[in-house]
């Protein structure tokens, strides 16, 4: 069936407190989507943000972002009081039009603190049957995740790598003293977790029940500040110490003379083979209770991944290793039955990876800022798609479409304008939109910020920079009803609806 959706970040959603959270404004984003006749809404991942607050480089693969949880819900549960959310800075100075993540880092931590001592005090949550049964479902990560985020704070933040060696290695005696010592900090990591899991879900349920169902987003790696590497040593690319011996990226190209270096730890794929990839499973099925679609990121670093010596300055030193294929798919099939993926295959794409794509039977993505390159013929042109694909207009990493079109070379600009018979710059945004929809993928994904036809400031991500990047949020009003229903509109007209 031929359908669309909206991808637009958590994070992004107007909402009060200084970022988008699982907030009356979330739910209000649902019923814009619902009345746009949209079938999907693809997110960001949803973990906890470390530095750079990028949410490809998060503390745990399976905890949930604290920063989401929604606070007015809580001062109905008793839990807070207006007055105190009320009294931290949240960076409304800056007109509540981008996230200030280093006063949300202070205010969000200070006032989830008083909500776990009020809880556990004046509610008695501890005793709470439905507290306790979400520790002990989850504890298989839980606990891995409360004491690292414990130990963590007691270290003013530093990575593992900087902790000591009985805890940075994991020595029992080491970890039990933690474990007591600390207890009371991990309850407070495992409360947030508890809030966020039951606040998504609700937000999830209301979605599926209007007929939203979400895509949501796994990255391929892990971050090497993570309760993952830390408490999986064995599985990982590390020595002795700890520390990584190589790590990941991607080579030079047009895009970057040097590459990519992303720093996360590789995995240590025949160890995995070995367990029948049991901490994938785990993973992955885990997505599936938070998420319908699930999108795989960086999917051709399973045909071969590019390693980076550890301590290497560039990614240009690295070398492409051949990564487990198709078999943990087909491990992964017989595990948990016929799930739906996205497979996100851009980059640079061998015999060997579509080989893969094809063979698993997911969709891939086709991003239509990638179509107009004046020196070739394109893949990501319209007419080549086939049925089987996920077109975007751009992803997170992209430009708006209204920005990337103001930068193109006259060349590349002449091949847009020709092709989708573009006359005007202010139409730009849904001339791309027209010919997502039009074509003849199954799947039409388009980024809130194109409907909205805003320019280059409302860009979500630049790749390799830092201090920029996941800030932007929407205006309160801008997704109206009139918008909603131009929405509708087209999609019904391209047989989306």
């Amino acid at each position: 069936m031929r359908k669309s959706g909206i991808l637009m970040p958590v994070s992004a959603i107007p909402s009060r407190y200084g970022i988008g959270t699982f907030s009356r404004q979330a739910y209000e984003f649902v019923d814009f989507l619902e009345r746009a006749g949209q079938a999907f809404w693809q997110i960001l991942p949803l973990g906890p943000t470390g530095y750079g607050d990028s949410p490809y480089q998060s503390f745990s693969t399976f905890a949930g972002n604290p920063y989401y949880i929604d606070l007015e819900s809580l001062v109905k549960q008793g839990y807070l009081t207006e007055e105190e959310c009320s009294g931290y800075d949240w960076g409304e100075n800056i007109g509540n039009t981008e996230v200030d993540y280093g006063k949300l880092y202070q205010s969000k931590s200070a006032v989830l603190r008083v909500a776990c001592e009020r809880a556990f005090g004046k509610f008695g949550l501890l005793n709470d049957k439905k507290y306790r049964r979400f520790c002990a479902d989850n504890a298989y990560w839980l606990e891995d995740y409360a004491l690292f985020m414990a130990v963590k704070d007691v270290h003013g933040g530093d990575g593992f790598l900087d902790w000591e060696e009985g805890i940075r290695l994991r020595k029992p005696e080491v970890m039990k003293e933690y474990e007591e010592k600390y207890s009371a900090e991990k309850e407070s990591y495992k409360f947030q977790q508890f809030l966020f899991a039951g606040q998504w879900l609700s937000l999830k349920a209301y979605a599926n029940e209007r007929g939203i169902e979400i895509i949501g987003d796994i990255p391929i790696y892990v971050a090497m500040d993570s309760a993952d590497t830390w408490a999986n040593p064995t599985l990982f690319q590390l020595d002795e110490e700890g520390a990584p011996v190589a790590v990941a990226g991607c080579p030079p190209d047009a895009f970057s003379a040097t590459g990519q270096l992303w720093g996360n730890p590789l995995y240590h794929w025949e160890r995995h083979k070995e367990t029948d990839y049991v901490w994938w499973m785990q993973r992955i099925a885990y997505q599936y209770e938070l998420y319908d679609v699930v999108r795989i990121d960086h999917f051709r670093g399973f045909d071969a991944y590019w390693s980076i010596p550890y301590g290497d300055e560039t990614a240009e030193g690295g070398s492409w290793i051949k990564g487990p294929g198709y078999d943990i798919f087909e491990t992964m099939k017989k595990a948990l039955g016929d799930r739906r993926v996205i497979a996100e295959d851009l980059g640079f794409l061998t015999p060997s990876v579509l080989k893969l794509v094809e063979r698993s039977g997911y969709p891939g993505m086709k991003i239509l800022q990638f179509a107009f390159d004046s020196r070739e013929e394109s893949d990501y042109l319209p007419h080549n798609y086939s049925h089987n694909c996920v077109v975007y207009t751009g992803t997170h990493d992209n430009d708006t479409t209204l920005g990337w079109y103001r930068k193109l070379d006259k060349a590349d600009r002449s091949l847009a304008d020709e092709y989708l018979g573009i006359r005007s710059e202010k139409d730009v945004p849904w001339t791309f939109i027209r010919a997502a929809l039009a074509s003849v993928a199954d799947t039409a994904v388009i980024p809130m910020q194109d409907y909205l036809s805003l320019g280059s400031d409302a860009r979500i991500n630049t790749p390799s920079t830092l201090g920029c990047n996941w800030k932007w949020r929407m205006k309160k009003g801008q997704p109206d009803i009139a918008l909603a229903d131009k929405i509708r509109n087209i999609t019904k007209l391209y047989g989306r609806l």
